[in-house]
């Protein structure tokens, strides 16, 4: 369930004169699949780099799974026993009840402006930074060339041509035409991805409401239920049964015609031989308004008061060199200016081009708000009801709007 890793070396300020005895401790998730390709790797050679710069300052690193990380983080803070650092899926509601540090306050003002302007924005709380991105990715619509060639279908720009190539690949007996995950494991950002397609998505154009059950989502989803999963087009297994990770893992066999993909997929599905095209996201009349972006989210606790030894490690975890090691190994995007300059400029990275376009006018999750967690597990519990044979798109909306509204009446009574 976990890989846990301590880490015990000299760490140094880069010339700051950070003070002996101090041990961080740091809470990172593990982005590998398996023990070969486990971020235990990456943050040991991390932290044996900075060793040679740092005299005085331990590091004590533990690895865990996402299946546990932000609940054993959870856990920690709840016993007075927060680790200096954590990387994990959310801060709002540690930045809300005062328990970490802002980033004006922690890293350098070159480390803190090299932030991609927004993911800096992201990991804002009343307009206070108090997260700082690490690791970014992008959807784009995946397709399996060969099956496409096979059903003589074309990559779509719009809901309509989905449909159509979908219905060409069911003619193939292609096993799932467009794989809809709706499952429980992350149907959040399934979801978010076909709001922002019919034109609505969570929040309103302010940005500061839910609108969950906006007319524009309620044709998106009645949409869905009637066209490709009242079609038959969505394969034999339920939307509401089939996680992400079912789904990627049908596109890698060979069994999926299409389905919302990210850049680590892509990868992975080529290996195994899958020749894989992409094109945005489509929309209900031609491209999406705006493609979903997902960052994680590294946060300094306040509880053992190192500040300065925190700020100087995370200059150096920050720098292009650390970065790109990162983005490279696990497929993800950077989140700095110079690093994404870099990635874009190298030929190798030329596959990943179109990801690091559509980031810049992607969405995120309203990570800052602390209401989003118990809105994502709503959607995670409800959405695939949505899209049912005998599901009603607008009630099952109106039920999740209704939990957000209740989320949020929570949140600002505290």
């Amino acid at each position: 369930m976990l890989a846990a890793l301590t880490i015990t070396t000299t760490l140094s300020g880069c010339g700051t004169g950070a003070a002996d005895g101090v041990t961080l401790k740091l809470v990172a998730a593990d982005y590998g699949s398996t023990d070969a390709n486990t971020s235990e790797k990456y943050w040991n050679d991390l932290a044996r780099a900075y060793e040679k710069k740092t005299p005085g300052v331990k590091v004590q690193v533990t690895v865990l799974s996402w299946k546990d990380v932000d609940r054993e983080v959870a856990e920690m803070v709840e016993r007075g026993e927060a680790p200096d650092m954590a990387q994990i899926g959310a801060y709002a509601d540690y930045a809300r009840d005062g328990k970490l540090y802002p980033i004006d306050n922690l890293v350098s003002v070159p480390t803190q402006a090299n932030f991609l302007p927004m993911l800096r924005q992201a990991g804002e709380v009343d307009r206070v930074q108090y997260g700082l991105p690490f690791g970014a990715s992008t959807r784009m619509l995946f397709f399996n060339e060969k099956l496409f060639e096979k059903a003589g279908a074309e990559p779509p720009a719009d809901w309509d041509a989905l449909q159509k190539a979908a219905a060409k690949l069911k003619a193939k007996d292609v096993k799932f035409p467009f794989a809809l995950p709706l499952g429980s494991e992350e149907s959040q950002a399934e979801t978010m991805m076909w709001l922002l397609g019919g034109g609505g998505g969570y929040r309103d154009t302010t940005g500061t409401s839910y609108q969950i059950d906006s007319p524009a989502n309620v044709e998106t989803m009645t949409w869905l239920k009637e066209e490709l999963v009242g079609k038959g087009l969505t394969g034999p297994v339920a939307p509401g049964d089939l996680d992400r990770q079912q789904a990627f893992d049908a596109f890698v066999r060979g069994e999926v015609g299409m389905l919302n993909g990210h850049p680590t997929l892509m990868e992975t599905a080529e290996k195994a031989g899958v020749k894989v095209g992409t094109v945005p996201l489509p929309g209900v009349d031609g491209k999406a308004k705006a493609t979903l972006g997902v960052a994680d989210w590294m946060m300094a606790f306040k509880q053992n008061g190192h500040r300065k030894e925190i700020g100087e490690f995370l200059d150096f975890v920050y720098t292009d060199k650390n970065v790109l090691e990162f983005s490279d190994r696990y497929d993800l995007l950077p989140v700095t200016v110079t690093a994404s300059d870099a990635m874009e400029a190298d030929a190798q990275h030329a596959a990943l081009r179109p990801f690091l376009e559509e980031l810049a006018g992607s969405e995120l999750y309203p990570v800052g708000e602390t209401s989003w967690a118990k809105v994502s597990e709503s959607v995670k519990k409800n959405i695939g009801r949505a899209v049912a044979p005998d599901g009603n798109p607008r009630a099952v909306l109106e039920e999740i709007a209704r939990d957000a509204r209740s989320a949020e009446a929570s949140t600002s009574a505290r």
